[in-house]
């Protein structure tokens, strides 16, 4: 899994079946000390709660579109869980 922090919100144009009101946000991904890491990219929200500025894991790849109610959709990375707590020492 990997660390990122959300920073903003996506509102698609269309939508493909079978992500019908899924959330699409903006994520910064994150070293594990908390550094920003590369491009900000768009995940899903399996957890539907996540928000700007919350810290949360996601998946990339296969899985992330297991995490998703309809697992045959084309998505790239999904958020799996907010973090509430981290320990980076």
């Amino acid at each position: 899994m990997l660390l990122g922090k959300v920073i903003g919100t996506l509102v698609p144009c269309e939508v493909y079946e079978g992500l019908e009101g899924v959330p699409m946000l903006l994520v910064q991904p994150l070293t594990k000390k908390c550094e920003p890491k590369g491009e900000a990219i768009i995940c899903c929200d399996s957890t539907l709660m996540a928000g700007p500025g919350e810290l949360v894991y996601y998946e990339g790849g296969r899985e992330a579109a297991m995490a998703l109610q309809e697992t045959f959709v084309p998505v790239d990375h999904t958020i799996i869980g907010i973090v509430d707590d981290l320990n980076t020492t």
